[in-house]
């Protein structure tokens, strides 16, 4: 059985940076596709990132470029999400998710089917 459990979320100002963990149980996250995803109150759930199973990772947004960063820790079989110079409008349950297909990176939320509870991240001064 596919287990995510995400954490790290928190509260932070403007400007400031957070290190979200999707840590992973049933597999091994180096033999599957997972993605990050962010859901804001009253809008649909989004695409980020996603990291491949060969471990490249693909951006989902050009306004996120250069701020948001997945990564990989085979040893803790935990995935990353990295983001830095965090805006109000970051604030958002941020969730991990395997795609239906396993090993397939997607920007479509409906390819995914295993999902975390979420963690919350709320950038306000």
């Amino acid at each position: 059985q596919l287990q995510l459990v995400e954490s790290g979320g928190g509260l932070v100002q403007p400007g400031g940076s957070l290190k979200l963990s999707c840590a992973a149980s049933g597999f091994r996250v180096n033999r599957f596709a997972i993605g990050w995803f962010r859901q804001a109150p009253g809008k649909e759930r989004e695409a980020l990132s996603c990291i491949s199973v060969n471990g490249g990772g693909t951006n989902y947004a050009d306004s996120r470029k250069g701020r948001f960063t997945i990564s990989r820790d085979n040893a803790k079989n935990t995935v990353h999400l990295q983001m830095n110079s965090l805006k109000p409008e970051d604030t958002a349950v941020y969730y991990c998710a395997v795609p239906k297909e396993y090993y397939s990176c997607s920007p479509n939320v409906r390819d995914f089917g295993s999902w975390g509870q979420g963690t919350q991240v709320t950038v306000s001064s």
